[in-house]
């Protein structure tokens, strides 16, 4: 027996649904993707996440089910389990999550008390590259926990790690959290452990971003010094949407519970199989090869940049991501963001540190190479997408340098096509 998905039914059944899917697929086919959080999945994970066992209700964990019938879910969550353990060297894992945002709220909840203002959580401050779900004030998780902010230094863009440990002695969190969204530095992690240590915090780390670098072995791991790991699968990873936790074996009771049924119910099995698949792929050498190359495209694209005259962030990047600072040539992230789609560039505003600008205008725009690497772009594409890039930034509203551009994208994406295999 084989599974065969039928497009057809589809095209049948709701036209709109079908078109709409189709014009996204061919809007990939022809748009350079640069935002840093999006990536391709791989057909294998694709094809995973639309089995089957997305009809399938599996309350629970694997053993332990509220619902029969789950002996073959059972094996593919333990598979994304022991697979997920053994790529980062973690003690325990829950695949569950529905998404990074909810892993993140499972592990505050594991450790810190709700509504409780005397427990409190050491993140980073949005504007300064960390997350909604860090404590933001139109988070839920800013609602519901209270949140110390830290940033970086004002003159080097950099984390200063005296004065988190500073805001550690002072607040004494229950949790200390790292990892980030939009910085573009390497995190000193054993530096954050001893923080943690020095205040009997927990530390967490959110490695959303920085995932599939970290199974790649191109990035430093958090794992060895973090009581708990969270992080997204569609990211740098290349899997499918969904969040996993990562913890040490003393904490894994109260983080399963966390999540089921503390946080969620039935969990999406569909997903839970993609995800073993991206474990799977991230475990070969293929992949190691692949998280070079992101990290590697990463600094030669904003070294090109830079050489362009557009200023990066904290000075460059040690990661998948950049951060472009658009008041060095005159404007907005917003304005840029505007002119990059239409020049077939696909971006997002960003704040940059001490922005002027507010969240909706920005002054700055972030960028990353994990999606065109995964195209297999290198060196020479990352030298022709910072030019495309730096007359777009330059000329935001010359209709020429648009089309200009767009031209020379699709050009790009048809000597790099994502899918080419999945179309008839």
């Amino acid at each position: 027996m084989r599974l065969r998905i039928d497009w057809a039914a589809l095209e049948q059944t709701d036209p709109e649904v079908a078109a709409s899917l189709m014009a996204e697929l061919e809007r990939e086919s022809r748009t350079l993707r640069l935002v840093a959080s999006e990536n391709f999945a791989t057909p294998a994970v694709l094809a995973a996440q639309a089995s089957t066992t997305s009809n399938k209700v599996a309350e629970g964990y694997p053993g332990h089910r509220y619902y029969a019938g789950c002996e073959n879910v059972d094996i593919t969550e333990s598979l994304a389990i022991e697979r997920a353990k053994a790529l980062f060297g973690a003690d325990h894992a829950n695949v569950q999550p529905h998404s990074g945002s909810q892993a993140n709220l499972a592990a505050y909840g594991a450790f810190v008390e709700p509504g409780d203002p005397s427990q409190k959580i050491l993140a980073m401050q949005l504007s300064h590259g960390g997350h909604l779900s860090h404590g933001a004030a139109v988070s839920f998780t800013g609602r519901c926990f209270n949140f110390v902010h830290y940033g970086v230094d004002p003159s080097t863009e950099i984390l200063d790690m005296d004065r988190v440990r500073d805001l550690a002695l002072k607040h004494r969190p229950k949790l200390v959290l790292t990892g980030y969204s939009a910085y573009p530095r390497t995190v000193d992690f054993a530096a954050f452990r001893s923080i943690a240590d020095e205040v009997g915090a927990v530390l967490m780390v959110d490695a959303s971003h920085i995932s599939g670098l970290i199974a790649g072995e191109a990035y430093p791991s958090p794992v060895p010094f973090a009581d708990v790991v969270t992080f997204s699968c569609y990211k740098t990873l290349r899997g499918p949407r969904g969040g996993v936790i990562l913890c040490r074996a003393e904490h894994a009771a109260r983080v399963d519970k966390a999540v089921f049924p503390g946080l969620q119910g039935t969990p999406e099995e569909h997903t839970i199989a993609a995800k073993a698949v991206c474990f799977r792929q991230a475990s070969t050498p293929e992949f190691k090869e692949y998280a070079r190359r992101v990290i590697h495209n990463a600094r030669v694209l904003v070294t090109a940049l830079q050489n362009l005259g557009i200023r990066p962030v904290a000075g460059g990047t040690d990661s998948h991501l950049a951060l472009l600072d658009l008041r060095s040539v005159g404007l907005t992230g917003a304005a840029a963001e505007a002119a990059c789609e239409r020049g077939a560039i696909t971006t997002n505003k960003n704040m940059i540190p001490f922005d002027p600008q507010p969240p909706s205008i920005t002054s700055g725009l972030r960028i990353g190479t994990a999606a065109v690497s995964s195209l297999g772009m290198d060196e020479a594409e990352m030298k022709e997408i910072a030019g495309i890039l730096s007359d777009l930034v330059r000329f935001p509203e010359a209709e020429a340098v648009a089309s200009s551009s767009a031209a020379r994208v699709w050009e790009l994406m048809a000597r790099f096509p994502p899918y080419p295999n999945l179309l008839a």
